[in-house]
Formats: structure tokens, C-alpha cells, sequence
């Protein structure tokens, strides 16, 4: 593996390349992705999941190396997106570590985000050797160790310590389930084969991610990661611009790719997707939201997961709306 590691690139660089012309933020992507692949001897792959990764997919195969295979743990994406995954050539389709049922069981359900979901799964949780990061959580007092500062990042939002600390819950609250369901068969993979990883990742997304990639840049060689985002830079306009480009498959989750009246370009459907039953950022979602578009295309998943598997009480209680049948504004003219 090449430990060396690229110069970080400063945020306010990062924030300027962000507003560069499209062709030329694509000229950047093609560049860093070649980089990746001459430094690593094209010992790469690319992660695939969504519109996001399944355009960088072709991306890769059209300007860098025809060659590079695809990786997916499918059977957790929309039946459209799995669709998309089985046409595509040259792709390695894994199983997740465990299963969504036994993860929720075993850990707890994904909601909020994911910082904020370990942050409740320490609360939920302690022990004395979490006692001083619980503090920092419910007071933002990161203690000695941390020089007695308040830090409003560790500090959980009143609204969830309302929910989960002040009260308890009657469910538990876990991160774990992106490391047991992706990034462990995805981990396995590349130790297996020896490669290293592309991945999808923008950081117009914001969050976790992208505080990642101002930090780290395009291309990371560390010591324990390495990887590479071409499309840390681009804008979700700059993404759709270029699947319609490339003339990606689009899966049927998503829509369909239109121009709005700003010259933006959006998906007529879910703007982003993931594993069917995460609930990271559903709070925030107008409807008809995630569950709303399971219930559509596959009632009896969305009836197993909602009364079975006690997804319905989990949404009651961060407060959203899921049993009353969702009718869009769309529904509603077509009635007239």
C-alpha cells in the first residue's frame, strides 16, 4: 500500500473549488481519479449504491479504467436501485455482515444522524469508561481531559435530550448499522483483493461527510484509510449533469432528472437514497418521505417493518407522521 499521504487541501481552497464551472470541476474529478488509480497500480474499486455512486461508476469505466469493478451490498437499496445494480457489468454484489433485523434488535435503529444516533447509544449505554464523554453529551463540558471547555459539537440538541435523556426511550438508538451492513463486507472485499476504494461522496451534502472531505481532500493515503471522492467538489446539479451526460440508467426511485426554474437540476422523486429501512434524516423530510415511497412500491415490507419491527413506534416518537396514507398534491389534481 502507498503510505504516503497528499497534502490536505485548506477549507477555504476546498469552499473556491467548489464554485468553479462545472467542465472544470469535472476536469478536476478526472484528474484526481486518474491519480488514485496510477498511485495504487489500479488495484481499485468503486463502491456502488445509489444515483450518486452508480454515476461515478460510469465515470471511472469512461475516463480512467474500463475495468474497475463495481461493489455493492444491493439486496439493502429500493428494488429500483437493485434493478440498475444487476444490468451493470463487472460488479461483485456482497452480503451484509448481519441483518437489518438483528442489527435493530441487537443495537438499536438509525435515526437522526449518525453522530447523533452514537452520541444517544453512549446515553443509552454507560459504563464508567463513557462517563466523561456522556457529560460532555448532556452538559457540553468536555472535563479535564478536554480542559473544561464547552464544546457545542459534543453537546446533544435539547430536542434529543428531551427524547432520550430526560426520558427514556423505548427503543434503542444505534450507529452500528452502516459499519455491520456496508463498510464491513465493502472492508472485507478490499483486504481480499488487496484494492482501494472510489466513493460517491460530495461534500455539498454536508454533515459528517462533509467535514471529511475538507479535511482530507479528494484523494486520503493514511495509515488506516485510503480512498478516493472525485466528486468532493461538485454540487448535486454538477452530479445530475453528468449522469444525464453519461446517460445513466436512472432507477425508477429516483424520478426522473428536470431542469427547475433556478437552471438547478433536481430528481422529480427521492433526492437521495440509501439502505431501505435507514432512518438517518427522516426527520427533515417532507412527505412523501422515505417510508411514504416504501409503502407505494412494496406495502407488505413497508407493513413488516412498520407493526412488526417496531418502526412505527420509533417514528411516533422523533415525531413523524407514517400511518395516516400520504395523498401528494399530484393525487389530489388528478381527482379533480
Amino acid at each position: 500500500m502507498h503510505q504516503e499521504r497528499v497534502k490536505q487541501m485548506d477549507p477555504y481552497d476546498f469552499m473556491e473549488k467548489q464554485k468553479l464551472p462545472y467542465e472544470t470541476k469535472k476536469q478536476h474529478a478526472i484528474a484526481v481519479a486518474r491519480e488514485f488509480h496510477e498511485k495504487l497500480n489500479g488495484k481499485t474499486f468503486c463502491s456502488v449504491g445509489g444515483l450518486d455512486s452508480i454515476t461515478l461508476l460510469a465515470f471511472l469505466r469512461k475516463y480512467v479504467d474500463r475495468s474497475i469493478p463495481g461493489v455493492a451490498v444491493s439486496t439493502l437499496e429500493d428494488r429500483s436501485v437493485q434493478k440498475v445494480h444487476h444490468q451493470l457489468e463487472n460488479m461483485a454484489l456482497l452480503k451484509p455482515h448481519k441483518s437489518q433485523v438483528l442489527i435493530f434488535k441487537e443495537f438499536g435503529y438509525p435515526v437522526i444522524s449518525k453522530d447523533i444516533a452514537g452520541k444517544i447509544e453512549l446515553l443509552q449505554n454507560p459504563t464508567e469508561k463513557n462517563a466523561t464523554v456522556r457529560n460532555a453529551i448532556l452538559t457540553g463540558n468536555t472535563g479535564e481531559q478536554g480542559g473544561n471547555k464547552y464544546s457545542r459539537f459534543m453537546h446533544l440538541p435539547q430536542k434529543w435530550l428531551k427524547l432520550f435523556a430526560e426520558q427514556e426511550a423505548p427503543f434503542k438508538v444505534s450507529s452500528k448499522c452502516c459499519y455491520y451492513l456496508k463498510e464491513k463486507p465493502c472492508d472485507d472485499y478490499a483486504k481480499k483483493n488487496k484494492s482501494y476504494v472510489y466513493m460517491g461522496l460530495m461534500a455539498s451534502e454536508g454533515g459528517r461527510r462533509q467535514k471529511a472531505l475538507i479535511a482530507h481532500g479528494c484523494n486520503y493515503y493514511g495509515k488506516t484509510v485510503t480512498r478516493s471522492c472525485p466528486f468532493a467538489i461538485f454540487s448535486r446539479t454538477d452530479l445530475l449533469r453528468l449522469a444525464l451526460e453519461l446517460e445513466i440508467p436512472v432507477p425508477e426511485i429516483y424520478g426522473q432528472i428536470v431542469e427547475q426554474p433556478d437552471g438547478s437540476l433536481e430528481t422529480t422523486r427521492a433526492k437521495r437514497t440509501g439502505c431501505t429501512m435507514c432512518g438517518f434524516g427522516i426527520h427533515m423530510e417532507k412527505r412523501p418521505h422515505r417510508f411514504d415511497r416504501l409503502r407505494e412500491s412494496s406495502p407488505k415490507e413497508w407493513e413488516f417493518w412498520m407493526y412488526k419491527m417496531g418502526w412505527g413506534k420509533v417514528l411516533d416518537y422523533i415525531g413523524v407522521a407514517w400511518e395516516d396514507e400520504y395523498v401528494s398534491h399530484e393525487q389530489l389534481r388528478l381527482s379533480v
